[in-house]
């Protein structure tokens, strides 16, 4: 049975509600559980290839502002998931009315 978080896109298995046991990618907006990225790391690692998304293969960010631009970008594209995550940092920030638009516009969203 799923969780209001959906499954992860790679194995189908139920998202934990747990945040700890899932990562949000910020390069295509998924969450996938924890089993997914690390057996995906142990890969990377064990090929010797260059760090990406498990789900979309972009190449994985290198800092606090590639993420944000990651997020931004998804936002942009309409988004809902980066829409709510751009919302939690306006809102972290202190921008409680621009965190309050980026939230109700991403449950318009879905």
């Amino acid at each position: 049975e799923s969780s209001y978080e959906g499954d992860c896109p790679i194995c189908f298995l139920p998202i934990s509600f747990d945040k700890t046991k899932s990562t949000l990618m910020s390069c295509c907006s998924k969450i996938i559980c924890k089993g997914c990225v690390h057996s995906y790391d142990i890969r990377i690692f064990q090929e010797s290839l260059e760090p990406t998304c498990p789900f979309c293969r972009q190449p994985a960010s290198e800092s606090e502002e590639e993420v944000v631009k990651n997020i931004m970008k998804r936002a942009n594209a309409n988004d809902p998931v980066a829409m709510l995550q751009m919302g939690l940092r306006r809102c972290w920030s202190g921008d409680h009315d621009d965190a309050f638009r980026y939230a109700n516009k991403a449950a318009e969203l879905g």
